[in-house]
């Protein structure tokens, strides 16, 4: 029999909350996360509406003149490890062999901050670049600088599945704790899209929500009325374990980590396989992996973006694995936006909150959803339902699909 993996720490920089409960509360509660960008701000004028995160300093996680250059999507991963860790209760080198810990945190690098380094160069000349511009951009450097700044030794890795990739961590951080390369793993991603010329390269692909007078009103998953994604920015890290190991500390677990299944759609760069056929087998291989049968899941937190393409084809997935006697399915992006690879990160710890309260939280702005769904959408108001176990999918640009599934935390 496999040795359990558990979920001892979460740690998030999100729109709506820095810890999973203050997000969960968010979420049921309908306190959005989508605004109108600020005056000033580098997507000001060229977004109608985005998801932001709290402003942090960097020299509040990165020693002297390496803050200086430094991508915000490292900074957001440095105080989402933080807070993952201490969440956890623990110290590296005093509660866990540093070799034993591993970081696996994705991404897709410090964008924004490369396109202001070539600008300096063309206004400046070679000198006008940034000797720290590597370190503070490259797409490892998440998961690097989480290694350098808690003193982890093990196994590092970065992911690169797009907006699957917060997902495919934890999914990795899995393998890697039962085939007991590791104790522990700190897993998860940090995105920080928010500058013009990647919201453009969504919005010339027609992809973002756009006309909406309220702000709050334009992520709409599986509504009819849905016109595209909202962009938002943030981070989510997690402490996994091997059972025994958080036993052997005495940790708090939050819920233990069932299983997991990932492929590809292998059909269109950016358009998921319309019949959801990928899909439908990613979360059938990881109720393989569970040891768990479709009609044992309780809640599924659903990718649902809020684009037309992407939303039916997930419906067709959820028909094909449940039937028409689908477990009760929400997105939780209506409030917090689309946080890229984060947002498998985030979701999947609202599944926790959900499995711990028994309440599921709802697909908000969701008024008319289309009747040949024929999925149990949970809208308007939260419900009051034990369930035992929950599924979150997240899939990404480039056909990437993965569902992880979660239970309480057993013994």
């Amino acid at each position: 029999m496999r040795e359990g993996v558990t979920v001892t720490g979460i740690g998030l920089v999100s729109p709506v909350g820095s810890s999973a409960a203050e997000v969960f509360d968010a979420v049921c509660e309908g306190r959005s996360g989508l605004r109108r960008p600020p005056e000033g701000h580098p997507v000001d004028g060229v977004v109608d509406v985005a998801a932001f995160s709290p402003d942090i300093d960097p020299a509040s996680v990165l020693p002297g003149p390496e803050s200086r250059v430094v991508d915000r999507s490292i900074v957001m991963a440095l105080r989402a490890a933080e807070g993952a860790l201490a969440d956890a209760g623990v110290e590296v080198g005093r509660d866990v062999d540093p070799y034993r810990v591993a970081v696996i945190v994705s991404g897709v690098g410090g964008l924004s901050t490369l396109a202001s380094q070539v600008l300096a160069r063309a206004e400046r000349g070679r000198f006008g670049v940034s000797p720290y511009l590597l370190p503070g951009t490259l797409p490892n450097m998440g998961a690097a600088r989480i290694a350098i700044r808690f003193g982890i030794r093990g196994y590092t890795s970065s992911i690169g599945t797009a907006c699957a990739s917060g997902a495919q961590s934890l999914g990795e951080a899995l393998r890697v704790l039962r085939a007991d390369e590791a104790d522990m793993v700190v897993c998860g991603s940090s995105e920080a899209p928010l500058f013009p010329a990647f919201a453009d390269a969504f919005g010339n692909a027609r992809a973002l929500a756009h006309g909406w007078s309220d702000p709050t009103a334009a992520s709409r998953p599986f509504d009819r009325r849905r016109n595209g994604l909202v962009l938002g920015e943030g981070a989510g890290v997690f402490v996994l374990e091997r059972t025994a190991h958080a036993a052997a500390r005495a940790a708090r677990r939050h819920a233990d980590l069932l299983g997991w299944g990932a492929n590809n759609d292998a059909y269109h760069p950016t358009t998921p396989r319309p019949d959801g056929s990928g899909a439908a087998h990613c979360m059938r291989a990881a109720l393989r992996d569970a040891g768990l049968h479709a009609d044992d899941i309780g809640y599924l937190n659903a990718h649902g973006t809020s684009t037309k393409a992407g939303d039916a084809a997930e419906i067709a997935a959820l028909r094909d694995v449940y039937g028409t006697a689908t477990p009760p399915v929400s997105s939780t992006k209506g409030v917090t936006g689309h946080l890229l690879g984060v947002s498998g990160v985030i979701e999947a710890a609202i599944g926790i909150e959900a499995l711990r309260r028994g309440l599921l939280p709802p697909t908000h702005n969701l008024d008319d959803p289309d009747p040949a769904d024929e999925v149990d959408h949970i809208r308007k108001q939260p419900r009051t339902v034990p369930v035992r176990t929950v599924m979150s999918n997240s899939f990404g640009f480039g056909g990437h699909n993965v569902s992880l599934v979660f239970g309480p935390a057993a013994g």
